[in-house]
């Protein structure tokens, strides 16, 4: 894939009324969520729940693209189509979570740094065999304006996110991405800045800014193409646990302003993780966002569970269920589709 078909590849990802459906949970995250409904995380019970949401009847009206597991990007559906191909026979696109998870950075209590670069160039050759399209690395950083962040022999931590945090995340998401292009994969470049915290949204502002200005400038340094790549960033909030809590106004026009002075133009989209959020209140923070356009780039969704939580609900565990699970899956991809278009309403949840 040339970088032509990159830029189209990542252009249909953030097609009108689109986003993408984050089912790439882990393991781990997948047993909490099954664990919520009293359901056993066997292999065949995630392969059922996957299938549930790909086979949704009308979800790709609204779904462009669906960020897969290792494991499921292996499985095949129960009447042995594999799921990669029931998601390009829907028109949608396959992608791969290729990060091996946040570990914590030496010399730097509370902070951390994705790892998995080490075998990507060949994990990266094998999901495109497998069939993904596009990828995602996620990296986190924490939020602390009160303490220090740590110590180490020759670095002194101070308040969270350090500019040491910074770099060596911005650089891995960097190498991560050039990689993926290397390979003719469009790279959706995840840096989220978590929402756990008491901070204001002013504070919120200036670390995610911090963040962006590194991971572009990183992004540039190691000549990844900006035109052939997503971003899929945190919304300016204030901390879930602080006092106050900004408007959904309040988030739209900080989130835009934040983006405005860090995310180039070139960029195709930025696909937001509803992270800690709600459903209903991610959906308004997406569409108060593009209410305020025209902006530079399409900006649509990457949710896992705010697109999920109703119909896991729903489905239950059980064959009969089904057809439950995958209406309220619908209706949030449809909700959420509106919202990318700054055509939502609340009274769209009662109908």
């Amino acid at each position: 894939m040339g970088m032509r078909e990159l830029r189209e590849t990542a252009q249909a990802l953030v097609a009108p009324g689109k986003g993408i459906l984050a089912a790439d949970e882990s393991s781990g995250t997948i047993k909490r969520r099954f664990d919520s409904i009293d359901v056993e995380s066997t292999e065949d019970n995630r392969r059922a729940y996957r299938e549930m949401l790909f086979r949704t009847e009308g979800a790709a009206d609204h779904i462009s693209g669906v960020i897969l597991y290792d494991e499921t990007i292996r499985q095949k559906a129960a009447d042995g189509t594999p799921l990669v191909e029931v998601l390009e026979k829907q028109g949608v696109i396959p992608g791969i979570k290729v990060d091996e998870g946040a570990k914590p950075l030496a010399f730097s209590e509370g902070e951390t740094v994705t790892e998995g670069l080490d075998g990507l160039r060949e994990r990266l050759a094998e999901y495109k065999a497998l069939g993904a399209r596009f990828a995602k690395w996620r990296a986190t950083y924490s939020i602390d304006t009160a303490s220090a962040a740590g110590s180490g022999p020759e670095r002194q931590g101070g308040r969270r996110p350090t500019d040491y945090c910074l770099d060596v995340n911005a650089h891995a998401l960097a190498r991560y991405a050039a990689l993926c292009q290397e390979a003719g994969i469009v790279p959706i470049v995840e840096p989220e800045v978590l929402m756990d915290g008491a901070h204001t949204i002013d504070e919120s502002f200036q670390v995610t800014e911090r963040v962006l200005a590194e991971v572009f400038h990183q992004l540039l340094h190691q000549n990844v193409e900006f035109e052939g790549m997503l971003l899929k960033p945190n919304m300016v909030l204030s901390g879930y646990d602080g006092a106050t809590q900004a408007s959904v106004e309040e988030v739209a026009d900080h989130t835009v302003r934040c983006f405005k002075l860090t995310v180039p133009a070139a960029v195709p989209g930025i696909v937001f993780l509803s992270g800690g959020q709600s459903d209903e209140l991610a959906t308004a923070h997406l569409d108060a966002i593009n209410r305020l356009g025209p902006l530079p780039w399409q900006v649509s969704f990457s949710y896992g569970r705010a697109l999920q939580a109703p119909a896991l609900k729903a489905w239950g565990g059980k064959d009969a269920n089904v057809a439950a699970g995958q209406a309220a899956y619908l209706k949030r991809a449809r909700l959420n589709g509106a919202a990318r278009d700054g055509a939502y309403d609340t009274s769209m949840e009662r109908a």
